[in-house]
């Protein structure tokens, strides 16, 4: 059975609407007065770990459930994506990442308290230090804490989803827990990204708030760092295939 490039360019925009909605929501639906930041994180990590479950199960078969153009740019240069496929790929990711993130604002929109959230996270967005960012890490602490998780996060896609390997099937489990963890560790040091589009998204609409503008100024970085990570990942996978006796 075969999938058309347009069918995987859905599955792939509708998987990075649902992690998008699931991260950024558990964030700022959560944050308000009467819950406390470590009730977020934890709240925000389970969410994106249960999404992304769901998401890959259910379009892994069609497209591989990159959901994340670190994860895509890398599955490329390993050899497991068709150079083709990659553009289309991160296009139907950032517009299913500004869609994911529209859903979330118009949802806060309906509370006072959660959409002054909203915008004082510029949508759960990511940041560093500087510019208005309410982040208080430094950008060179940022940019080595974002390639080194990326290359766990890709390091552990590229090696569960291996063609012919003992683990393929329980995959997504992996990749789940894995990104949830990064998560945990990382959305008190600046929101957790790992993921181009996860970041873009919301950065792109909370630009229309003059006080969240920080977001978008500051998103390069989760472009730049991800994908250096995720090329890491690539070279690490492919040197340590199996060679043939």
């Amino acid at each position: 059975m075969a999938w058309s490039l347009t069918q995987k360019v859905i599955a792939e925009f509708v998987g990075t609407f649902v992690l998008v909605v699931t991260i950024c929501g558990g964030v700022v639906w959560s944050l308000h007065d009467s819950v406390d930041f470590l009730a977020v994180d934890l709240i925000g990590s389970l969410a994106i770990g249960f999404g992304v479950l769901g998401a890959a199960y259910a379009f892994g078969d069609i497209s591989g459930a990159c959901f994340n153009p670190a994860i895509t740019i890398a599955a490329w240069v390993a050899g497991r994506l068709p150079g083709r496929n990659v553009l289309p790929y991160i296009v139907a990711q950032v517009v299913g990442a500004i869609t994911g993130a529209a859903f979330v604002a118009g949802v806060a929109y309906g509370s006072s308290s959660v959409f002054a959230s909203a915008q004082a996270t510029a949508i759960a967005s990511q940041g560093y230090a500087g510019n208005g960012s309410p982040y208080i890490v430094a950008l060179g602490s940022v940019f080595l804490l974002e390639v080194g998780l990326t290359f766990v996060l890709v390091l552990v896609v590229l090696f569960s989803t291996r063609p012919g390997g003992s683990t393929l099937n329980l995959a997504p489990v992996g990749i789940a827990l894995t990104l949830g963890m990064i998560n945990l560790i990382a959305i008190p040091i600046d929101g957790a990204s790992v993921n181009p589009a996860r970041s873009f998204g919301p950065a792109l609409l909370a630009a229309a708030w003059p006080g969240s503008r920080w977001a978008i100024q500051q998103d390069w970085i989760f472009w730049v760092a991800p994908i250096i990570g995720g090329l890491l990942a690539a070279g690490l996978e492919r040197a340590l295939r199996a060679r043939a006796s």
